[in-house]
């Protein structure tokens, strides 16, 4: 053990700075610190290749901390890597710190927002995959509490990994057997781990995570392996390791020390030299993220009387764009012939990622191609994104660029009934700061609105139709991010009609119908629906006599179109009415089920009818 002293005292150096800024901080989890010091030291101190100056670096490997509850421990790795002077870490969880309570993208050196757990392995496996696939030298670490392989999404990512045979990707689990109320469900018996990982298919190591040599000898197996497989090392480890009155003690998760037993704890680790760094081996070249700025081309076209299924047109047209920039990825979730991104896997099959029947792990590993400037557009049934809700929100806190594609959106889809519809999408996207959704009603808005996904710096939802449409505009017309389209209007209108996706025919078969009993309105196609045409709302209304606007979705009406058109047209005066969809639908024709939800042009037009008649 002497050839690792100065090993030992630069992970004491770890204990000493997760305990003094969590305790000057008043909160956090130094406890989950102290249990992974010993091993995080060897491998930054040894195995770790990485620039400071610059973590966007794809050279760089990557450490993603999954138990993000821990952040004071990868606050001090860098400060010890000589990233900022260790005092700064007295600002932890202090408003406008870099030093959050856990992660986010204020903190440069995160490979990805954590502490909702369970999700970090499938960010290192997206980040694993790019280097793989595009023979980069880099790898990725992943350090996971145990707690957190109780989670589902472990064991897509473990699948996943051992699919893509990501031997450049490394878990790292810390089993110090405590959660946060009580012991975790195998404690210490690491024999089950490394049985589980051994059946995903990884090459296991089950070591003692305090034994340096160990440690080293499990770490320098894994940076040398080749094999195909994603490495685990199943590190047995003591919760609050260090520090007498706090090791293996149930009662001290997410508690900081007061100031006196701080000075107990410093007292036992003894002089600890402040100025200890790690020696990081430095990449071997340098590859950083480039800006999206260049302006896409497709020869897409259309013919006039034939009907097309905007589901389509999006993977027509994102095989296109796929050949055109090296940084596009497309994830797939088993449905590539109902979502047409398999014609991007026929185009680019470099580039296509299938990741099954496993959504959650699907959007997390997007997250992690975004953090090193790829542009990933996960497609699957818009419906099956809400079982990854979780997984969108952290990666909206990631600030990750992905861009979302849901098909089979609404009673529209018919037949196959209530739990393939996408009907509260909308509602869930849109919830996130400056998350644009968008929903094209026809194949010429969507062939021009796929490449403003990619341009647009941030995160992009459409959702796409099953049915096919006939075409509402041509190819000169122009479509922005927050536009929208006024497809009928008059001089004398009464009132405006806003509609989106399928229900922009609707509304306008309803405006023919009421046009034979002298009734005109205004129909505006509203397929951006965050952020929504504000002026043009507003313009609408101050042209029609009746300050009015009628919405109509085919969505839940809660968090759907209808209310983003009411925010933007709230002090105005405006009475907004909202016609969407407010029961379970079930089985039918899509023209059963949107006259069965009250959203056809039939139930428009009546709609009309009643407040002409009111104001009459």
């Amino acid at each position: 053990m002497k050839a690792f002293e100065t090993l030992k005292n630069k992970a004491n150096l770890l204990r000493k700075w997760s305990m003094i800024s969590t305790t000057e901080a008043g909160s956090g989890h130094p406890t989950s610190c102290l249990s992974a010091a010993d091993i995080t030291a060897t491998l930054f101190d040894k195995y770790f290749t990485y620039d400071t100056a610059d973590p966007l670096n794809n050279y760089n490997d990557h450490f993603v901390l999954s138990k993000g509850h821990a952040a004071p421990l990868l606050y001090a790795l860098f400060g010890v890597s000589g990233a900022y002077p260790l005092e700064e870490l007295k600002t932890l969880r202090k408003f406008g710190s870099r030093f959050q309570g856990h992660p986010v993208p204020a903190f440069a050196y995160a490979e990805a927002a954590t502490g909702s757990l369970g999700q970090g392995l499938s960010v290192g496996a997206g980040l694993a995959l790019a280097a793989k696939r595009e023979g980069l030298p880099s790898r990725t670490f992943v350090l996971t509490g145990d707690g957190e392989l109780a989670e589902g999404q472990i064991w897509e990512a473990t699948n996943f990994a051992s699919h893509e045979k990501l031997d450049n990707l490394v878990a790292i689990l810390d089993i110090n057997r405590l959660a946060q109320s009580q012991a975790t469900m195998f404690g210490h018996h690491i024999e089950e781990y490394v049985r589980r990982f051994e059946a995903f298919g990884f090459e296991v190591t089950a070591i003692d995570g305090h034994n340096f040599e160990e440690i080293d000898q499990a770490l320098q197996k894994a940076v040398s392996n080749t094999n195909g497989k994603p490495t685990a090392i199943v590190a047995k480890t003591i919760k609050g390791k260090g520090i007498s009155f706090l090791e293996d003690k149930d009662g001290w998760h997410g508690k900081a020390l007061k100031k006196d037993d701080l000075q107990k704890a410093l007292a036992e680790l003894g002089n600890v030299d402040d100025q200890l760094r790690f020696d990081l081996k430095k990449p071997a070249g340098k590859l950083m993220p480039q800006s999206v700025d260049k302006q896409y081309k497709t020869a897409i076209d259309f013919e006039k009387d034939k009907t097309y299924a905007t589901r389509e047109v999006f993977g027509e047209v994102l095989a296109d764009l796929v050949k055109q920039d090296k940084n596009i990825y497309v994830l797939d979730g088993d449905v590539m012939n109902s979502t047409f991104t398999e014609y991007a896997k026929k185009e680019v099959p470099e580039r296509f990622v299938e990741c099954y029947i496993a959504e959650q792990n699907m959007v997390s590993v997007a997250a992690g191609l975004s953090r090193l400037g790829r542009v990933p557009f996960a497609a699957t049934f818009g419906a099956f994104f809400t079982r990854a809700a979780d997984q969108v929100r952290m990666a909206r806190v990631s600030e990750a660029h992905i861009k979302f594609a849901g098909s089979h959106v609404g009673v529209s889809i018919g037949e196959d009934g209530p739990s393939q519809m996408a009907l509260e999408d909308i509602a869930m996207f849109g919830a996130w700061p400056d998350v644009v959704v968008l929903q094209p009603a026809d194949a010429w808005s969507a062939a021009q609105l796929v490449p403003k996904m990619i341009t647009h710096p941030g995160m992009v939802y459409m959702r796409t139709l099953r049915p096919k449409t006939n075409l509402l505009y041509s190819k000169n017309d122009t479509f922005d991010i927050g536009g929208s389209r006024v497809l009928r209007q008059s001089d004398h209108d009464e009132l405006t009609v806003a509609a989106t996706g399928i229900t922009v025919f609707e509304a306008l078969k309803a405006a023919d119908e009421l046009e034979k009993e002298n009734i005109h309105i205004r129909v505006l196609d509203c397929y951006s629906i965050h952020p929504i045409d504000a002026e043009a709302l507003k313009a609408s209304l101050h042209a029609t006599r009746q300050n009015m606007l009628i919405t109509v979705e085919d969505h839940f009406a809660h968090g759907g179109m209808g209310d983003f058109a009411a925010t933007a047209l709230a002090g105005t005066g405006a009475e907004v009415i909202k016609m969407a969809v407010t029961a379970i639908s079930q089985s039918g024709t899509m023209n059963e089920l949107l006259h069965a939800a009250g959203i056809d042009a039939g139930h428009i037009a009546q709609k009309v009818r009643e407040y002409c008649a009111v104001t009459a």
